[in-house]
């Protein structure tokens, strides 16, 4: 008998979630103040958990590693929110919104998560207009939508190119009240080191203050880890390089099984990277994806020209470019899935067509020259402009570009000095989501009772890819409408445990291992640094489980990241002092996750032998270069259960996954 139990109730699709609350088990507003809730991380999901279990009468403790929560790194997510409301009357509902979630993770996603995702995504968009977020709107006043990729309507709300931050203001507002009335502690700039397991539940962790290295007891009758993906395992990506695995990696090490790890999203328009002392990524919004089109030369000649810097990208003639996107996928073309636009762009940059003056001549352009025109010549029917000049015309396209994404044309000339309403911006494929992460059950909760798991940090609604816009959408889905009610039920047998005491021999033994660990950081006589065998493993990932993988490459990296690994225990080199403010030990402790993480990846991208989403074998693949899925034999979330220091000896768990209310078929965009 499998040791998974996802709890999905019975019944009907569209009737599950809303029987399932019916039934659940309730604590009384009378009963909550008797219960401590910690929860790691303040971004969307656990800042929107933490604000409404407080406001529900629980007491929480929040935990930050930033010196506020408004730093978390959802502030980074520009482009939008999905939720199916069909403001735009284009033929948008929930069935379609979970459809769609399905098709573009690939068919690997759990159907009635999704499903419920779908459902409360509406909820979303009342509850953020009505804490003031300042969603784009029409001529008219009603809010506004775009597209992303992989969909055919529109359906994602955005606040210009800055949506992650507005929403993140509008829960960390929700958050400062329930600060302000006592119900939330806040412990910024604190780091969970480790959770404690008391009578086999989870009952609180040991933290490190990383003002004064003070190491910290914190009990609690559940913990929540909202803690985000797990992108920087490649060193170099879009994630904020503060991101790391160190919270769900340590639930995993205590028995929590780790989900589809090798599903890690390549997002397809990242600035290129540009030289090898590069130490992070800068994403371009997907948003601009709607207004863009992506094309390089159809000559190598012209594509080394550009390199070498004798030509100019405005200069090619339309015929002479190849909009690949949209010869390739006539029906979605700049708007496929990022997994197919990522592939895409390095087979063409493979080809010899890339134009980035970089070691790699890795780079792809997002011309708006075509959008300006279009939308300048509809603003001179508008404003009934008899023979406007093209200057006129381009003036008033420019404008309307300008407000629609005018600060992310400003991030992006400030970081490369060109100007991208004349010049096309340069992108590649870069690493950004982890849709792998720690597997939970419908209710959010892990394989250890009283450990939920939610947004990225968690594997449950993307599959093998994820949409655009969804990342924001599970973060407060998550947060605001479906932990507060499944913590309840498994709290509800809590009331009279009364407070847990951090004085016993579970909370002793987790806190003697923090010690130890930071004692031999602070002890050992290496010679390298930190980021030395960061990049070591970035280099491994990026190159053989990165964006096309191969059995040859996997074993490999597996055998490579091993050595890394141990060379990492033998030679690092942490300088500073532990009882103080210091990055290097911060970052010491992350990497050594980072490093049995990426193994772990590797070798889960090796069992499955197909090619789905995010996870591309090249010995899985048609004809013309598509991902060929095996239905038959690896329609399941893998769930890999820890079994001590050798990560190969890890066991692989089986979820299957059956969908009865869709119809699974070969994804096309064609």
């Amino acid at each position: 008998m499998s040791k998974l139990d996802s709890k999905i109730p019975a019944g009907p699709l569209k009737d599950k979630w809303k029987n399932h609350k019916d039934h659940m088990n309730l604590v009384a507003p009378n009963n909550r103040d008797k219960i401590d809730i910690i929860v790691i991380g303040t971004g969307l999901a656990g800042g929107s958990a933490a604000a409404t279990l407080a406001e529900q009468g629980y007491n929480v403790k929040a935990f930050c590693y930033q010196d506020s929560p408004r730093r978390a790194h959802s502030i980074a997510a520009q482009g939008g929110i999905n939720a199916a409301k069909n403001y735009q009357g284009d033929g948008d509902s929930i069935y379609r919104l979970f459809y769609d979630t399905i098709k573009g993770g690939d068919y690997r996603a759990r159907e009635a998560n999704v499903y419920r995702l779908a459902e409360v995504s509406a909820n979303i968009i009342d509850q953020c207009v009505s804490q003031g977020v300042p969603f784009g709107r029409d001529y008219g006043g009603q809010l506004d939508n775009r597209s992303f990729g992989g969909v055919q309507v529109k359906r994602t709300f955005y606040a210009k190119g800055q949506t992650g931050q507005q929403l993140l203001l509008g829960a960390y507002a929700a958050m400062s009240r329930q600060i302000g009335k006592g119900r939330i502690k806040m412990y910024n700039r604190h780091e969970m080191m480790d959770l404690v397991i008391v009578d086999g539940k989870a009952r609180g962790i040991i933290a490190r203050n990383l003002v004064t290295g003070e190491i910290e007891r914190h009990s609690a009758h559940a913990v929540v880890i909202a803690s985000g993906g797990y992108g920087n395992v490649y060193f170099l990506s879009t994630n904020a390089m503060g991101s790391n695995c160190s919270a769900a990696w340590k639930i995993h090490k205590k028995g929590a099984f780790f989900a589809n790890p090798c599903f890690v999203q390549i997002h397809p328009t990242c600035i290129p990277v540009h030289g090898t002392q590069q130490s992070k990524l800068t994403l371009m919004s997907e948003s601009l994806r709607n207004s863009g089109r992506i094309w390089v030369p159809k000559k190598i000649e012209d594509a080394v020209a550009i390199r070498e810097g004798k030509l100019k990208p405005e200069n090619i003639k339309e015929e002479d470019r190849d909009y690949y996107l949209e010869r390739r996928y006539p029906a979605f073309g700049n708007l496929v899935p990022r997994d197919v636009a990522s592939r895409a762009a390095k087979e063409r940059c493979d080809a010899g067509f890339g134009i980035e003056n970089n070691e790699t001549k890795e780079g792809v352009f997002l011309d708006f020259s075509t959008e300006i025109m279009k939308k300048g010549k509809e603003a001179v029917l508008e404003q009934n402009i008899h023979n406007p000049s093209e200057q006129q015309i381009y003036d008033l396209g420019k404008k309307w570009v300008e407000e629609k994404y005018g600060n992310l044309f400003q991030m992006y000339e400030k970081i490369t000095a060109d100007n991208p309403y004349k010049t096309p911006m340069k992108i590649y494929p870069a690493v950004h989501y982890s849709m792998g992460g720690v597997w939970v059950d419908y209710n959010l909760m892990s394989t250890i009772p009283g450990c939920f798991v939610i947004g990225e940090a968690n594997f449950s609604d993307h599959g093998a890819n994820r949409l655009g816009a969804s990342a924001l959408m599970q973060g407060l889905a998550d947060g605001y409408f479906v932990l507060p009610y499944t913590i309840a039920d498994y709290l509800a047998a809590d009331i009279r445990t009364g407070a847990i005491p951090t004085d016993t021999e579970a909370f002793d033994e987790a806190e003697k291992g923090v010690k130890e660990r930071i004692n031999f950081f602070m002890t050992n006589k290496g010679t390298h640094s930190v980021d030395y065998f960061h990049k070591k493993l970035g280099h491994i990932m990026w190159n053989k489980v990165g964006m096309g993988r191969t059995p040859e490459g996997l074993k490999e990296a597996i055998k490579e990241i091993e050595e890394v690994r141990n060379d990492f225990w033998k030679n690092v080199k942490v300088p500073g002092e532990a009882n103080s403010m210091n990055p290097e030990l911060e970052k010491a402790c992350r990497v050594a996750d980072f490093l049995e993480l990426g193994q772990l990846m590797a070798m889960d991208a090796l069992k499955r032998e197909e090619s789905c989403g995010g996870h591309f074998r090249w010995d899985h693949s048609t004809e013309d270069g598509e991902a060929k899925r095996d239905d038959q034999n690896y329609m399941y979330v893998s769930a890999w259960e820890y079994q001590g220091k050798d990560i190969n000896a890890e066991t692989l768990h089986k979820e299957e996954l059956v969908y009865e209310n869709i119809e699974v078929k070969t994804r096309s965009y064609k």
